[in-house]
């Protein structure tokens, strides 16, 4: 029986964060310097931990985009992805979708990055559906700074799979859900069939507590 797959992105499909691998091309092609590079990861490393308000973070984050035209955001991340995230897609994630795909079910991917980011991943796969972070964009095709709320993180992230859910035509109780980390502990809840990929600690110890799968990709 066919059954909707959601598959979180960074260190589930991917087997990096994405966030880090696109500092470090922003290094490498001369956009940022060390000090910019250290303050990114330093908020990156607090939005894994789900330690911080993920928005305010993510807007300071965003505030070197401002102004800057949403066609340039399109072309930098399929270069960026060609360079540096398709490296690490993970074998065993593409055999997972695939398996998918010849059951019939109904995928997307799932992630707090944004669609720039996402989908180059998607496309790849074969992934019709990307559930993300939506960026603000103004009337003249620039970005503002700021993310549309809710951003694709903890209950925000739950929210958006349910407009797809219910797009769809589908309930979260009848999904699978792939995920990684403790911040995904809303959706993985929802989800009728939570699979548990290279957890963290802390959604490890809740894995094993609730019996969930957990697989390594």
């Amino acid at each position: 029986m066919s059954r909707p797959a959601l598959f979180d992105m960074d260190r589930t499909l991917v087997r990096r964060d994405t966030a880090t691998l696109y500092v470090r091309y922003q290094r490498d092609v001369g956009e940022v310097g060390p000090r910019t590079q250290a303050k990114v990861a330093w908020w990156i490393f607090q939005y894994t931990l789900g330690v911080v308000d993920a928005e305010g973070v993510a807007e300071k984050a965003l505030a070197d985009f401002r102004g800057r035209e949403e066609r340039w955001m399109e072309v930098n991340c399929r270069d960026w992805y060609q360079r540096y995230v398709r490296p690490h897609i993970s074998e065993r994630g593409r055999a997972a979708v695939e398996a998918h795909r010849a059951a019939g079910d109904f995928m997307a991917v799932v992630t707090g990055a944004t669609r720039y980011a996402a989908e180059p991943l998607a496309d790849e796969l074969g992934i019709a559906h990307v559930v993300c972070t939506e960026l603000e964009v103004s009337s003249l095709g620039r970005f503002t700074g700021r993310v549309v709320k809710p951003m694709c993180y903890g209950d925000g992230k739950v929210a958006r799979a349910e407009r797809l859910a219910k797009a769809e035509g589908f309930e979260l109780s009848d999904a699978v859900f792939y995920s990684d980390s403790i911040t995904d502990l809303p959706l993985l809840e929802r989800a009728g069939e939570a699979v548990v990929v290279n957890p963290d600690a802390r959604l490890r110890r809740v894995a094993r507590r609730r019996g969930w799968s957990i697989v390594s990709w």
